[in-house]
């Protein structure tokens, strides 16, 4: 097992799924977890990562909009140094492609794609100055397949198999 001790995870999308299975395994590893979402409810994340012995900090944020964002990232610079960012946080709002209004490809591109861009490259920056960093994209199945009413939420997961290959050539993140 890898020992992460000393360092701080952000997971953006912490409180189910992938994102709580993640902070978990984080935190069983040695780090402090600064988890972020939407929901109210974060009780089975500290949960976790609290009876690994870690330090849980939790920050209700709706990333897709940009003024929250930016509040959001500049509070946890002021208190984190973030070692490990993983961009897990998503959306998905089924409708058939026909009747997919532009209000849910608005909130989908703003969570799914562009909230994680600039998370990625505000956080990012700081790694590169230090030399030392990791960013993790998750993306789910629907990056490789659609369907008639997700054929939007597909494209944009899609894009974060992309938007890795470039960062790999940056530096050491």
């Amino acid at each position: 097992m890898f020992d992460l001790s000393g360092k701080t995870a952000l997971v953006t999308g912490c409180d189910t799924g992938l994102g709580l299975g993640m902070a978990t395994a984080l935190a069983n590893a040695g780090a402090d977890i600064v988890g972020a979402s939407i929901v109210d409810d974060y009780s089975a994340t500290k949960t976790a990562v609290e009876a690994a012995g870690r330090k849980f900090t939790y920050f209700k944020v709706d990333i897709s909009n940009r003024e929250t964002l930016y509040s959001f990232i500049k509070s946890v610079k002021e208190k984190f140094q973030i070692d490990i960012l993983i961009n897990n946080a998503g959306i998905i709002m089924r409708k058939p492609i026909a009747e997919h209004p532009d209000d849910y490809w608005d909130k989908v591109i703003a969570i799914n794609l562009d909230a994680q861009f600039i998370i990625t490259r505000e956080f990012g920056r700081d790694m590169i100055a230090r030399g030392f960093g990791k960013i993790v994209f998750t993306c789910s199945m629907l990056s490789y397949q659609g369907g008639s009413y997700i054929e939007f939420c597909s494209t944009n997961k899609n894009r974060h198999l992309i938007h890795t290959q470039p960062l790999t050539r940056v530096g050491r993140w």
